[in-house]
């Protein structure tokens, strides 16, 4: 099984983010970052898992960095999305979050891409500022 190599102590959970439209592992991944509806947090391990709801759905403006601060306060070290912004993007590089892009399907079909190694991380913004707004993708 592949887990990216995070500085793991003994005994230590390690949390991933997956955004979602729904708060189980049988709903369907959110390909926005910032406007998502769920985060599930998940032990890739274990598959243990919290549902969060994400507090930035519907924000004015500065989904994404509040979305950024949503997951980093549960723990996580890495998100898998669709879609990051550029805002979104230097707020969880910030907090030495990883982006893994290529989500789709269910939460659990994209959790067992990450496990296998298929998913992208990100360098960079997925796509410009305030997409999510004017698209319906992230922001």
């Amino acid at each position: 099984m592949f887990l990216p190599p995070f500085a793991k102590k003994k005994g230590e959970i390690v949390k991933v983010a997956i955004t979602s439209q729904g708060d189980n592992l049988e709903a369907l991944v959110d390909p926005r970052f910032g406007r998502c509806t769920y985060f599930i947090i998940i032990d890739p391990e274990t598959e243990k898992f919290e549902a969060v709801l994400n507090p930035a759905t519907s924000a004015m403006g500065g989904a994404g960095p509040q979305a950024a601060q949503t997951i980093s306060n549960k723990g996580a070290v890495a998100v898998i999305t669709g879609n990051v912004g550029p805002n979104a993007f230097q707020t969880l590089k910030a907090a030495n979050i990883r982006i893994y892009q290529g989500a789709s399907g269910t939460v659990k079909e994209t959790l067992a891409k990450y496990k296998a190694g298929e998913l992208k991380e990100l360098s960079n913004s997925s796509v410009p500022g305030h997409f999510g707004l004017r698209q319906g993708g992230q922001n």
